[in-house]
Parts: C-alpha cells; sequence; structure tokens
C-alpha cells in the first residue's frame, strides 16, 4: 500500500458573480402556480374541462405538461388520444372510468389515489363514473406542449373490463 496522500485542490474562482445567480435563481428557479390561476386555454377535448399549471408558456417547462381535469357528473368526453406524449393522470375527487383500444372496447375503473398511465397513441374515453360527484383529475404529460387529437371512434355498446392486476391490486377472482 502507498503512503500517499492527495491533497485536494479547491480552486474557487472569487470573481464569480452570486448576484447574478442570485437574481438568475429568483426569476428563474422553482415556480409556485396557485390553484385558482390555471390557465383554461388549452386543446380540450368534449366533455372535459383541462386547465394547464405547468407548460412552456407558463413556466418555460421544456418536458412536462402539468394541469387539472374535471368532468361533471354522469359525463363522458370525447374518444381522443395525445399523439406521441405519455400521459398520468392522478384521481383527487371522484371514479374515473377508462375506455380504450380501437373501438374503445376495454374499460377500467379508478379512485381517489390512483394513478392511470396512457401511452403515446392510445385511443381512450374518460368517463365520470359517479351519476352525482365531479370528477376532479391531475394531469401530466411527456411534453411541455398540450397535445389532444380528437377522433370519431364508434364504439361497442358493451366494452370488456379489463382488471388492473399488479403486485398492489391483485386479480380479486383469485380470491
Amino acid at each position: 500500500m502507498s503512503d500517499h496522500t492527495h491533497e485536494h485542490s479547491h480552486d474557487h474562482d472569487h470573481s464569480h458573480d452570486h448576484a447574478a445567480d442570485a437574481e438568475r435563481w429568483k426569476h428563474d428557479g422553482v415556480r409556485v402556480i396557485p390553484g385558482d390561476n390555471l390557465d383554461p386555454n388549452v386543446p380540450s377535448t368534449a366533455g372535459m374541462d383541462r386547465k394547464a399549471a405547468i407548460n412552456f408558456a407558463r413556466v418555460g417547462a421544456q418536458k412536462l405538461w402539468a394541469g387539472t381535469v374535471t368532468i361533471k357528473p354522469d359525463a363522458k368526453t370525447g374518444a381522443h388520444h395525445h399523439g406521441h406524449l405519455e400521459s398520468i393522470i392522478f384521481v383527487v375527487r371522484g371514479r374515473a372510468r377508462m375506455r380504450w383500444g380501437e373501438a374503445l372496447q376495454f374499460t377500467a375503473e379508478a379512485g381517489p389515489g390512483d394513478f392511470i398511465f396512457i401511452p403515446p397513441y392510445v385511443p381512450h374515453q374518460e368517463i365520470n363514473a359517479s351519476p352525482d360527484e365531479l370528477l376532479e383529475c391531475v394531469l401530466v404529460r411527456s411534453d411541455g406542449e398540450a397535445v389532444a387529437i380528437n377522433l370519431d371512434i364508434a364504439a361497442v355498446e358493451k366494452p370488456e373490463t379489463v382488471l388492473w392486476v399488479d403486485p398492489v391490486h391483485p386479480d380479486p377472482r383469485l380470491k
């Protein structure tokens, strides 16, 4: 073993302008977007009220879009997809029924605290499964732009229920 010690050099450029950094971080650092100050001017789909909180126009987000969606009781959106974007929906209040597929032939439900993942280009429809409670969700997408491509799909009458089976939500038919 060598008995050499290494001195670490801590060369600091003391001429660095910390005041400029502070001013830059002040305006380009963390942003808080009040919930009552969301932007309703985003591409929407019939039946839902989308509002943007985080996007390129509002905060300079390059890789994310986030906002809220509210669906009235017993209402449903038109069929749509979000192009190349991945989407995550977090259910805050109410009961979400999702339909997806070329003929919206698959269905699953989510409640408060549940997350829903929607891959790129998947035709889908959000439905408020409650006859008397608002469905309120938080949306996050994988780009700073908002993409909503509305589709004209002839939906099947009886969609096939797809259970969300994973280590946390085992198949209830096996109990």
